[in-house]
């Protein structure tokens, strides 16, 4: 039975002042602080644009260094932290927010653990082809003992946003179309992040995303804009929700989109009618990053002030990065134009989840000892390869080519075969892609009789069997990776061409963050494996 800590919460906030309230819903990511020419944001979209690689980017960020706003931590106007992932951080800053504030609140911490932490497992599309809900569970208890090691109290997980249209990038981060396939998905993730008591050092919040119709954007393009019927809503899109709910999740996140007009993030209908008052949800809402700010964007906001007072008024506790509350909800209060008695009340939601995650009695949940332990265990590696193993899906096996019959000599073709860095797909971000295993090296390891072939060249003619590893690299899915078309790449299509006039068979397995279009290939070669990106 889960216990009741509004006393607690009630004496705390008579002693808070109003902006070591507002304080409590600014959640800060540290900034990054380097030899930029430009702002570290401009030099992100330089990199979605193509402009600097992914390469350069990584040798600028190798200089740079992390301001974690500790001035503003000790002043008391910092409640959350999002995107730290090691044990001495956490433990570093919490210690300044429980000695060195006046009123000693602790920190929660945040993070994107959306298929595995240190240990990845499958891309969260791939898992929900397993159809088992105790397995999900499982691979959601090992992300949060090596999460929780690393200092993390909340995942912004699981995905649990419907979605039919496979050019949006995002669609790898949850189970895909079906309504009742995404609600039990998402209630067996959740009670595997939180366990059965989230006092518990080994447990985590599952804050739940994204609060809702995001996978229905218009024409598959990330944050754009959705339009349908109320009774589709319901009966489409938010059933995952209340699944989610209902098993106990204690956190949600809007989406970034508006629904009929109305951006989530300040739409009171959606946060405050349907989740509190007709699902009876009493945890914590989380904006996504930058979301309450970008409502001016939207154009329902007239200034960053104004997008405050609608996010706070509709349902919206804390503030991911924009910095709208903690510029302007303390002015807003003291003026009038925001009644005190919403900020309590948002004030209460944050408290209410640090009191239930055991917080205020043991604020350092974790050591660097327990987290040197815990990353990458054999165990956890097992269970990965099983998740792995019931992910794959079979879609075609011609004249039963399939198992591959011992002593057989392999071609193996394609980039994809060994690249191991390419197994974990998006938002891996805590993996180290060398502890993954690429086909290649699962052969060389079993001893199999193979030639690899990169793409472009000359396919030997006394191999039995070719393999081509096809499909799309991790970049191409995740947030912010739409796809205009869901066709394989013409040189992919051109290497199966060349294997296929061989007259041997000819396997083709998919290494992939979304369904892909592929007609001639379903036609043209004898089996094909949907392996995804297993992690």
């Amino acid at each position: 039975m889960k216990k009741n800590y509004e006393n607690e919460i009630q004496t705390l906030l008579t002693k808070m002042t109003i902006e070591e309230k507002v304080g409590q819903l600014q959640q800060c990511g540290p900034s990054l602080v380097g030899a930029f020419d430009v702002s570290f944001e401009e030099l992100v979209n330089m990199v979605y644009d193509g402009r600097i690689s992914k390469a350069d980017f990584q040798n600028m960020m190798s200089t740079a260094k992390q301001d974690f706003h500790e001035e503003d931590l000790k002043a008391g106007r910092i409640g959350s932290y999002n995107g730290l992932n090691d044990a001495k951080t956490a433990n570093d800053l919490q210690k300044i927010a429980v000695t060195e504030t006046r009123l000693g609140i602790p920190l929660l911490f945040g993070y994107d653990v959306i298929h595995g932490y240190r240990t990845v497992t499958p891309i969260p599309l791939a898992e929900s082809c397993a159809w088992e809900p105790e397995l999900w569970e499982r691979t959601a208890r090992i992300a949060a003992e090596e999460a929780t090691a690393g200092g993390v109290h909340m995942t912004f997980a699981p995905m649990v946003d419907v979605s039919r249209d496979a050019r949006w990038g995002r669609v790898s981060e949850g189970a895909g179309e079906d309504v009742l396939l995404s609600s039990k998905y998402g209630a067996a993730k959740v009670k595997g992040f939180q366990g059965d008591d989230l006092t518990k050092e080994d447990a985590m919040a599952a804050c739940i995303k994204h609060f809702a119709g995001y996978g229905a954007a218009e024409a598959g393009k990330d944050y754009n804009r959705v339009d349908m019927s109320i009774q589709r809503l319901f009966e489409e899109y938010l059933p995952p929700f209340e699944a989610c709910v209902r098993a106990g999740a204690r956190a949600v996140m809007p989406a970034f989109n508006d629904i009929n007009g109305i951006p989530c993030t300040v739409n009171s209908w959606l946060l405050t009618d349907v989740l509190r008052k007709q699902w009876g949800f009493d945890g914590m809402t989380i904006s996504d990053a930058n979301a309450i700010a970008e409502c001016v964007t939207h154009g329902i906001a007239v200034d960053t002030a104004d997008a405050a007072k609608q996010a706070i008024e509709a349902g919206l506790d804390m503030d991911m990065t924009s910095n709208a509350y903690s510029d302007s909800l303390v002015e807003l209060i003291t003026n009038g134009t925001v009644d005190e008695q919403v900020l309590d009340r948002a004030v209460a939601d944050v408290l209410r989840v640090k009191f239930e995650l055991g917080l205020f009695e043991h604020p350092y949940r974790t050591t660097e000892e327990r987290e040197k332990v815990a990353m990458l265990k054999p165990a956890y590696r097992a269970l990965a390869r099983e998740a792995a193993e019931k992910s794959i899906v079979l879609l075609k096996n011609e004249g039963n080519l399939l198992p591959l019959k011992t002593g057989v000599r392999l071609g193996i073709a394609g980039e994809l075969a060994n690249n191991r860095g390419e197994m974990t797909g998006a938002w891996a971000i805590k993996a180290d892609g060398e502890d993954c295993v690429s086909l290649v090296d699962a052969c060389k390891a079993q001893g199999i009789d193979y030639i690899f072939m990169p793409e472009g060249t000359m396919v030997p003619e006394d191999c039995d069997v070719y393999i081509a590893a096809i499909g799309e690299s991790k970049n191409l899915s995740g947030e912010a990776a739409s796809r205009a078309s869901i066709e394989l790449p013409q040189e992919q299509i051109n290497l199966l061409k060349k294997l296929v006039e061989t007259g041997k068979p000819v396997i083709a397995v998919l290494f992939n963050g979304r369904p892909l279009a592929m007609p001639w290939v379903a036609d043209n070669v004898h089996a094909i494996v949907e392996a995804w990106h297993p992690g």
